[in-house]
């Protein structure tokens, strides 16, 4: 935020680098294929690692992304 972005993406807490990427490629998916908010769009990415992804369904590691800033 301070380097000028209207926005990013951040997590409360460290989590593993492979659910991250799973998530974070789901979320840029959604906001391309869809046209959707970025808040739209995370929460889309969440249901789906939620969903599909039976080793990533707790929420440990699909909850604790948020957006700072612009969401839409």
């Amino acid at each position: 935020m301070k380097a000028g972005a209207r926005s990013t993406l951040a997590s409360l807490w460290h989590i593993s680098d492979k659910s991250t990427a799973i998530l974070i490629g789901e979320f840029y998916r959604q906001l391309v294929k869809t046209e959707v908010t970025k808040a739209e769009a995370l929460r889309r990415a969440q249901i789906k690692l939620l969903k599909d992804y039976p080793n990533y369904s707790r929420p440990g590691y699909w909850a604790p992304y948020v957006l700072v800033g612009n969401w839409l």
